[in-house]
């Protein structure tokens, strides 16, 4: 009997010395998308941005924004609630030679519980296709996929953790992320 009860006690005790890790990982893989190696792609690319930051990069890489530039001290607030951010971009000099088999891909994933499409824009003339998908959970935004393609170029943006939508305009341009014409709902300050 008493072996079995210290069995069951090194089981607690390991459960309560992984679970903050195991915590840690679960909580990053929601929202996160398994985004295809692109390997193939990048090969035939003029131009490749590939970003993987973690939250523990990602830590690092917001600590040399500038606090006294306001743009990057709210970049640099965002960031601190994030748990990673996910670039892969790829420009040709060709039009379509990527498979877009491989970015279908990535939409499906889309499709699972608590994702939601709040922008959706087709144009057969130029061949664009842009989505942008929120991970709402409790009431909170804690993740974000854009999925941007034409016919030279594709992009996929994959931000994981709490994200607050007013500001996600100050990641533009920061960490690999494109300018993608997010609008800020913040209103200039008053010149005196």
């Amino acid at each position: 009997m008493k072996r079995i009860l210290n069995i069951h006690v090194a089981l607690l005790a390991t459960v309560l010395v992984t679970a903050p890790a195991f915590a840690q990982s679960v909580a990053l893989q929601r929202g996160l998308l398994r985004l295809p190696e692109f390997a193939r792609v990048a090969d035939k690319a003029s131009e490749t941005v590939n970003v993987t930051p973690g939250s523990k990069l990602l830590g690092i890489a917001c600590r040399f924004l500038d606090t006294n530039d306001p743009e990057e001290a709210d970049a640099k607030k965002l960031c601190t609630s994030l748990r990673g951010v996910f670039v892969r971009s790829f420009k040709f000099d060709e039009d379509f030679a990527y498979p877009k088999s491989d970015i279908d891909s990535v939409r499906r994933q889309l499709s699972a519980p608590g994702w939601s499409r709040i922008v959706e824009s087709r144009s057969k003339k130029e061949h664009t296709d842009v989505d942008v998908f929120v991970l709402i959970e409790n009431d909170k935004a804690m993740g974000l996929a854009i999925i941007a393609n034409q016919p030279r170029e594709f992009t996929i943006v994959n931000i994981v953790g709490a994200i607050d939508l007013e500001n996600l305009h100050d990641l533009e341009g920061k960490f690999g992320v494109p300018n993608l014409g997010i609008e800020s709902a913040k209103k200039p300050a008053e010149k005196k």
